[in-house]
């Protein structure tokens, strides 16, 4: 990473306001990407992009390389005569300060088919020569994803593992006849995709254009219900029946007496290795095309991870295993060069995951809600900071500043009045400030903090079966007076980045640059 001093936002796309229920790539993209420009902001760090399956999670993705279609906004599909203004006007009315996912998804769904149709009927034709070099250059993974999707939508969204045994199994025959089956379905699913990976890069590259660097994320598991276990099942601990062996999770700690079981398939890391990780080589590639930093989320289970059997009821009965290590990012080096990588490494991290990571020159993370109530040697505490790291006031699992400041126990509270020498009044500012004076390379804030908001702002809560994911903002809320004092904090602790004049012409990108 760049070790210039800089700042950005954490906000994911779903939190942007639009009028179709849930945020996505539209004027509001651009028109928040222009505030962190004028705040002086240097990244904008969303969560994974992916098509999201179990509790509506970023990190519950169908696929590790496809996009959400959730994300795509109508008002762009109108203006390509995808869709007309007819086909919108049985739209429900959908709240606009959070996502109703249930209401959402098929009403999004239902627009984009009669995007589809239209486009088979001969509309925005002109788009096609784009649509079929998108669907040729990423055939490694939109093939086996636009099968997997269709026989998804076929056998009525349930999991692959119950499917018939032809197709759960990959016989060569029944995917044959799926795909004649199915063949509709199939160009409708790899449309949809092209339509989220021309908007997406189109937003990125105005947010570039900016002179503002998007930080992505790549969960290290991936989800058992998804294209990449169903596609690649030699590369998991699967048994005859496809049914996982072992599962990830973390042991017990101090917060959980059980551990977690997460029940994500883990890696055969032996075959990785035996086909030079030509995987994980090409999630990486399809990742930094769409990003242009990569957090890489629970990095310490590159160095070992939590075995557990896939019978268990908890995390307790489970085993160490030693991950590949510096083999595998030696080997997506030298595929792709220096990696822009950030190593989620919170919690309790060992020398050895340390050591893999200071390998490579990554930062870590440094969270202040973590920092307070303690001893003055705590690792989070803004004077124990090194350069090379990320700041965080808190970060998408955690409750916002504020909110975690109304439940801090007195003696969190008391740390934080002595060590920041303030009262508490104004607590997410207090942090952000705190932040952007660290020595830390990089502070990211969350937006909720930025507008100093409380816990029915929160984005996630770890363990919390539903509810999650779908906090939404407004754009007056980011008044001007807000933008001046961000910006002006940003300047006062050199974190300042002149914004870029943005180009004029944002809504097409070159072709090489998306498809190859």
């Amino acid at each position: 990473m760049n070790r210039q001093r800089a700042s950005g936002i954490l906000l994911h796309p779903t939190s942007l306001p639009s009028r179709w229920g849930i945020g996505d790539l539209g004027d509001s993209a651009y028109d928040f990407a222009d505030l962190l420009a004028a705040a002086g902001q240097h990244i904008w760090q969303v969560m994974p992009l992916g098509p999201t399956g179990y509790g509506d999670s970023p990190y519950q993705s169908f696929s590790a390389f496809a996009g959400n279609p959730l994300l795509i906004n109508f008002d762009i599909l109108l203006e390509e005569a995808l869709l007309a203004p007819s086909d919108l006007a049985d739209a429900p009315i959908l709240p606009d300060t959070a996502v109703d996912y249930g209401a959402v998804i098929p009403f999004k769904q239902r627009m984009l088919r009669r995007a589809f149709a239209r486009f088979q009927q001969g509309f925005a034709d002109h788009l096609r020569p784009d649509f079929e070099a998108f669907c040729e250059t990423q055939a490694s993974w939109l093939n086996d994803y636009a099968l997997f999707a269709a026989l998804k939508s076929a056998n009525g969204g349930g999991s692959w593992s119950s499917w018939d045994a032809g197709l759960r199994s990959r016989d060569p025959a029944a995917l044959d006849a799926a795909r004649r089956t199915y063949a509709d379905e199939i160009a409708y699913q790899c449309f949809i995709q092209y339509l989220f990976f021309d908007q997406w890069l189109a937003l990125k590259k105005y947010v570039n254009d900016l002179g503002i660097q998007i930080m992505g994320d790549i969960p290290i598991f991936v989800a058992y219900d998804s294209a990449d276990v169903w596609a690649h099942p030699e590369l998991f601990f699967l048994d005859q029946e496809g049914r996982p062996i072992v599962v990830a999770g973390v042991p017990p700690d101090y917060f959980s007496a059980t551990g977690q079981l997460w029940g994500n398939p883990l890696y055969r890391w032996d075959v990785l290795r035996e086909r030079g990780y030509d995987w994980w080589i090409e999630r990486f590639r399809a990742t930094l095309t769409l990003v242009d930093i990569v957090r890489v989320d629970h990095f310490r289970g590159f160095a070992a991870y939590w075995e557990v059997p896939a019978d268990e009821e908890t995390a307790v009965n489970g085993r160490w295993v030693e991950g590949p290590g510096a083999d595998l990012f030696e080997a997506v080096e030298r595929a792709l060069g220096a990696l822009p990588i950030v190593a989620e490494d919170l919690g309790v991290i060992t020398p050895d995951v340390e050591a893999l990571r200071d390998r490579f020159g990554f930062p870590g993370m440094r969270v202040l809600q973590f920092a307070f109530g303690g001893k003055a040697d705590q690792p989070y505490l803004p004077h124990n900071h090194i350069q090379r790291c990320v700041v965080y006031t808190g970060t998408h699992d955690n409750d916002t500043t504020l909110g975690w400041w109304r439940t801090a126990s007195e003696k969190e509270r008391r740390h934080v009045q002595l060590y920041l020498g303030r009262s508490g009044d104004d607590i997410a500012w207090d942090f952000i400030r705190a932040a952007l004076s660290s020595v830390a390379d990089t502070a990211i804030i969350p937006l909720q903090d930025v507008l100093s908001l409380g816990s029915e702002a929160r984005m996630n809560t770890p363990g919390r079966p539903g509810g999650n994911w779908t906090w939404r903002f407004s754009l007056h809320q980011l008044t001007p007076a807000i933008i001046s004092r961000l910006k002006e904090l940003t300047m006062l602790y050199g974190r300042y980045v002149e914004p870029a004049p943005a180009e004029q012409e944002t809504d097409q990108v070159d072709e090489q640059s998306v498809y190859a």
